[in-house]
């Protein structure tokens, strides 16, 4: 850990998967008993079709995403059993990773980087409020960024390369943690130094010796 941090000044994090839990497949099966039988298919964290891909860049609004869906599904099915199966792989953020990333802020300039869509921000900045008392990100970050909002996505170089400029950041002095390889990929050609998390392992126990 020690080593990991050595000459680090500031932080980027991923966020579904890093901060959130995520499970893809509570999804999956809500669309399937919905009437999608291969929604896997079309969306995953590997894989993204040009649907999604047009939600998560904010090039499409969320009701022309649920009119799309709701047209592969059977008549009847409402907007909002649409919108449930959207959001149903939205798990929790454990009360012990808001604390860890309040502790980090006031020890690094910290960040969220985040590939997501105005559906799914909505429903955990509502849970954040909810659970957690705090009313945006903002509180827990320098800045946060979502994909939707900026128009472009990872792993392209370009979303690292703007955060860096935006902040003047020293990317040899900046550490970026995501939970998906492909996504470190643009993150090294932006200078980065990168860590990719396991799904085995707990966020907060990488800082736990710094605090």
């Amino acid at each position: 850990m020690d080593h990991l941090l050595n000459g680090i000044k500031n932080i980027i994090f991923d966020f579904g998967g890093v901060i959130l839990n995520l499970d893809f497949n509570q999804s999956f099966e809500a669309f399937k008993a919905l009437g999608i039988e291969n929604f896997d298919e079309m969306y995953s964290m590997a894989v993204q079709s040009e649907l999604f891909n047009q939600l998560e860049t904010g090039s499409i609004e969320p009701d022309i995403f649920v009119e799309n869906l709701k047209s592969q599904l059977p008549e009847g099915t409402t907007k909002l059993q649409i919108v449930d199966a959207w959001n149903a792989m939205l798990l929790d953020i454990p009360e012990q990773r808001i604390e860890m990333l309040l502790q980090l802020k006031s020890k690094y300039r910290t960040f969220l980087l985040s590939n997501t869509n105005a559906i799914h921000y909505d429903k955990y900045v509502d849970e954040l409020h909810k659970l957690h008392g705090h009313d945006s990100f903002a509180s827990l970050f320098e800045k946060d960024y979502f994909s939707h909002t900026l128009g472009i996505k990872k792993p392209g170089r370009e979303i690292y390369d703007y955060v860096i400029e935006k902040h003047g950041l020293a990317p040899d002095e900046t550490l970026f943690i995501d939970d998906t390889e492909k996504n470190l990929k643009g993150a090294k050609e932006s200078g980065l130094r990168t860590y990719l998390l396991p799904p085995n392992q707990e966020i907060v126990e990488l800082f736990n010796k710094i605090f």
